[in-house]
């Protein structure tokens, strides 16, 4: 029978058993984390700074550049430790944190992405309406009422999570704490713990999933069906496209790793799709926005005129 226990520590075993690579890892996740910092750290500033971009679509993106670079700071910093570090102990304490964390950052910013979409269909469909339906206390409710849903649903996971008692194996198959590999090496019955990750999480990706994509199919329909100028239809969907590119980038491993059932998963596939969505997504963010939208770039190089 298995040694059931309360655990104290765990071990993260990391991205890979191939103690030779730690090194070029930790320079290419250091670089990643650094893009990811500077790039959202800069469209932060800029909306924050320049007035031209007070508007609804800028303050949503400030609340995705600030998402992502705290999404990514809950797993790099002790992925980057752990590189270079013999000892890969987290403490229970600290494995809970970590995990509850991830899953309140990565559900507000699943939860946001629609909101971000809703604001652009209104913007270019009910254009004469957008500043009565998207005024500043209806953004800010929208805003703080993610953040609380993400916030309560993280609490789920880490309170169910912290209940259950652990065998003997203390050794975690992943870069970070998640819900998933802690189960694996839980005694007795998980079926509610799985069943609350599959169901609530899988809800918390799928509908705001449908919910962003109906918004961009309102919105194509809409530019066809009512738009004579290409200018103005060009300009729209350049805009949209953008925000679609995040939303494929950010959900398409989220749904596989979380709605994919436990038996058919690999942990090695998990581990790498975790990296796509929780360190290289982030980091594409800004390069996505900076790169797509003219405002952004013209609030960037109007900032850098005036440093240098």
């Amino acid at each position: 029978m298995s040694n059931q226990t309360s655990a104290t520590e765990f071990l993260l075993l990391g991205v890979t058993d191939i103690q030779e690579l730690n090194p070029i890892l930790f320079a290419v996740f250091f670089t990643i984390y650094f893009v990811n910092i500077t790039g959202n750290g800069a469209i932060l500033m800029i909306i924050i700074s320049d007035p031209k971009l007070h508007s609804p679509m800028y303050f949503f993106l400030g609340n995705l550049a600030c998402l992502d670079i705290c999404f990514s700071t809950v797993t790099l910093p002790k992925m980057l430790e752990n590189f270079l570090s013999t000892s890969k102990a987290i403490s229970f304490l600290g494995c809970i944190t970590q995990l509850h964390f991830f899953h309140f950052l990565g559900s507000t910013e699943a939860l946001l992405l629609p909101v971000m979409a809703f604001d652009r269909f209104v913007a270019i469909c009910k254009p004469l309406h957008y500043s009565v339906i998207m005024n500043r206390q209806a953004c800010i409710q929208m805003t703080v009422t993610i953040w609380i849903i993400g916030f309560l649903h993280a609490l789920l996971h880490s309170v169910m999570t912290a209940h259950l008692r652990f065998c003997d194996s203390n050794h975690i198959h992943h870069f970070f704490c998640d819900v998933k590999p802690l189960l694996d090496l839980a005694c007795g019955d998980t079926e509610l713990n799985l069943w609350l990750l599959n169901t609530i999480t899988g809800t918390i990706a799928l509908s705001p999933f449908f919910l962003t994509f109906l918004s961009y199919f309102y919105i194509i329909a809409y530019l066809f069906l009512k738009t004579r100028s290409c200018s103005m239809l060009h300009k729209a969907l350049s805009t949209c496209a953008s925000h679609f590119m995040v939303v494929i980038l950010f959900y398409a491993p989220v749904l596989f790793i979380y709605i994919r059932p436990t038996s058919g998963s690999s942990l090695d596939q998990d581990r790498v799709i975790a990296i796509m969505y929780s360190v290289v997504t982030p980091a594409l963010n800004p390069l996505i926005y900076t790169l797509r939208n003219k405002e952004v770039r013209s609030a960037l190089t109007r900032k850098m005129r005036r440093w240098l």
